[in-house]
């Protein structure tokens, strides 16, 4: 009888946190920490970064003088309960900003999450990253940007605990952000980008 030839599959490297604080401050990119394993992040679309810059853009202007403070995609969000470390699109925190481990970039109270959906990560941000967020106390709202249809959908989290759903698809409506006391119109989030026409 032939002997079978058995191959190993190896397993991806498990790091530690420390591990990949290091070799992020190394790294030309930008990478996620899921619980051991470092996941590097995929480029954006130009409309994807039009969403981000407005929004932070309105966020700026709107919180100026408040207890909030906005945040582009450059801080991370240490998700404890599932030992995950984030780098979302945009978010908000109320008052003082609290550090994972005296870490000036890892944050772990914001309170307003908003994503701009991309092709590669839309399922995951409608889904199991959801999840993630909401294992958060301080999370109060989590926002999903469409970046190739007028769709804004709002996840917010009600004084009993339950997440309340509202979805906004045309540039005349407001958008109501409690969690950080602000209203903007979905016209000023997707100013400058250019849809394509489609032909009858």
């Amino acid at each position: 009888m032939q002997a079978i030839e058995k191959t190993a599959t190896a397993s991806p490297k498990r790091y530690s946190l420390e591990e990949y604080f290091d070799l992020e401050e190394q790294a030309e990119y930008k990478s996620e920490f899921h619980d051991g394993e470092i996941v590097a992040m995929t480029g954006a679309s130009i409309d994807h970064n039009r969403l981000s810059r407005n929004l932070i853009v309105l966020l700026t202007a709107a919180l100026k003088g408040k207890r909030f403070e906005p945040f582009i995609g450059n801080m991370k969000v240490w998700i404890e309960k599932y030992r995950k470390i984030t780098y979302p699109d945009v978010l908000a925190i109320d008052g003082e900003p609290q550090f994972y481990n005296n870490r000036k970039d890892t944050l772990t109270n914001p309170c307003l999450v908003i994503e701009v959906l991309s092709k590669s990560t839309m399922e995951d941000d409608q889904t199991e990253k959801f999840k993630r967020y909401r294992s958060l106390d301080s999370l109060q709202e989590y926002v999903l940007v469409n970046q190739y249809d007028i769709e804004v959908q709002l996840y917010t989290r009600t004084n009993e605990g339950f997440w309340q759903y509202r979805t906004y698809e045309s540039l005349e409506d407001t958008v109501r952000l409690t969690s950080i006391e602000t209203d903007i119109t979905v016209a000023e989030i997707y100013e400058g980008i250019e849809w394509e026409t489609q032909e009858s």
